[in-house]
């Protein structure tokens, strides 16, 4: 072996070493190249967060500054309406204490009024005394007046007629009505009129029932007489009912003594000498 061979080797050796240790260098620089590339996506994922969080943060002060203006009004308006309240409850207040001195003061007031009442009613009490027979005795004249006017207007209303002729006796059926045909003082005749049914000849008049109030006991009909029609309207049960009729006019009297849904029954009573 020469001499040369050994430094042949020698650099050989150098070379390698280089050269690996060049790859290493670029190998470690990659991979610093790397894990700096993702440290930056994760610096700069961090940033947007962080960006976020503070445009959270800066949205959650402006609704807490939001809801502390609306709690400050509300509490102002609270405070207004307890002190606007708390005057109304003094006013009431002053009010109910006003009526009640007032009542108390009308209490004593009326107290003192009955004291003087009963020392007015003891004085006269002996002259009551004396004469409560005659007092009695008057009682009694009053009641039997009074009975007797009642009677007596109870009379006018059944012998007056719509027309305001006297009447004679009025029948409320028709046993009243066969003895007022046994006096023969007019002539009498029953009927029985249906709502909606044509018009019924009586004597020389014809009748038409239009309206029946079972209720209130009225009843509205229509007499056709001398060519003329004439509506009896709203007409009492009992109530005698008049009209004049004929060449030589005569006083012709109905009276409706029954009256039932839809039908009314009584008697017609004409003067004697009439068809």
């Amino acid at each position: 072996m020469s001499d040369t061979e050994p430094v042949i080797v020698a650099e050989r050796s150098a070379s390698g070493a280089f050269i690996a240790a060049v790859i290493v260098a670029c190998l470690l620089g990659l991979g610093a190249l790397i894990w700096c590339y993702g440290l930056q996506n994760h610096i700069t994922a961090a940033e947007q967060k962080l960006a976020a969080s503070d445009k959270r943060n800066d949205q959650l002060t402006e609704q807490l500054e939001a809801t502390k203006a609306r709690l400050s009004a509300t509490t102002q308006t609270l405070s207004q309406n307890v002190g606007a309240t708390q005057k109304q409850i003094d006013a009431r207040t002053d009010t109910i204490m006003a009526a009640q001195r007032a009542q108390n003061a009308a209490t004593a007031k009326l107290a003192q009024e009955q004291q003087a009442a009963e020392k007015q009613i003891g004085a006269v009490s002996n002259d009551v005394a004396s004469v409560k027979t005659d007092v009695g005795g008057v009682k009694t004249d009053v009641a039997t007046t009074r009975s007797d006017l009642e009677t007596t207007k109870s009379q006018l209303q059944r012998v007056v007629g719509d027309a305001g002729v006297m009447s004679g006796l009025i029948a409320t059926n028709h046993d009243e009505l066969e003895v007022l045909k046994h006096k023969g003082d007019r002539n009498y005749v029953e009927f029985t009129l249906q709502k909606g049914a044509k018009p019924t000849l009586m004597s020389t008049i014809t009748l038409q029932l239009k309206k029946v109030d079972n209720k209130h006991s009225r009843y509205t009909l229509n007499v056709s007489a001398d060519d003329r029609n004439i509506e009896k309207k709203d007409k009492n049960l009992d109530e005698p009912v008049q009209f004049y009729t004929g060449k030589n006019p005569v006083l012709f009297e109905l009276v409706v003594n029954n009256i039932e849904k839809n039908k009314v029954s009584g008697y017609l009573s004409t003067p004697k000498g009439t068809q």
